[in-house]
């Protein structure tokens, strides 16, 4: 005999869209060039960025999401590596240099495209996250490799834009369902 069971857990994407989309604003507001790195990006690339992120994907993974899982997942652990790139220099480990980061910004570029082209079969915001975000990703690596603070300026901007759109469809989501309608179309 089968019996039907109902999946009261909370919907774990808005965390994880929220995570990136936050973390994603802030760290791009310094690449566009308004002030540098310091303790509240860690901060966030830590424990919202990364870890936050990461939780909701084991929480997809939880419901059988295999996009949401991996790419919440992969995206809290990016953060996650991320930080130690710019930490572990203080303790002794060689520090990055740019053509090491363009190749680091360039896997993840690459890894983008593959859930970009996930999202061609799905809502029109992911679509816009996902291309924006494989766009940001190759304008990182490309000025890292070229050391061109103009490069970097334009993918702040973009990054800026992709923040906002992942910030947009986590608000879209928790607000559509508190109304029971589409208040905020995705």
């Amino acid at each position: 005999m089968h019996t039907a069971s109902h999946d009261y857990t909370a919907n774990p994407g808005p965390l994880g869209l929220f995570g990136f989309a936050m973390t994603t604003i802030l760290l791009n507001i310094h690449n566009a060039g308004f002030f540098p790195v310091n303790s509240m990006i860690i901060g966030m690339g830590i424990f919202f960025g990364g870890g936050a992120q990461f939780i909701a994907g084991v929480m997809e993974w939880k419901k059988g999401n295999d996009f949401g899982s991996i790419a919440f997942m992969a995206y809290g652990a990016f953060w996650l590596t991320l930080v130690v790139t710019w930490l572990a220099p203080l303790a002794g480990v060689e520090k990055t240099d740019g053509n090491a980061m363009g190749c680091y910004l360039t896997m993840w570029g690459l890894f983008t495209v593959v859930n970009f082209i996930q999202t061609l079969k799905g809502p029109m915001v992911g679509k816009l996250l996902f291309g924006s975000l494989s766009i940001l990703f190759f304008l990182l690596a490309a000025s890292n490799f070229a050391a061109s603070k103009t490069i970097l300026a334009v993918a702040g901007w973009v990054g800026i834009v992709c923040g906002s759109i992942a910030f947009y469809e986590a608000s879209a989501i928790m607000i559509n369902k508190r109304y029971g309608k589409t208040v905020l179309p995705l």
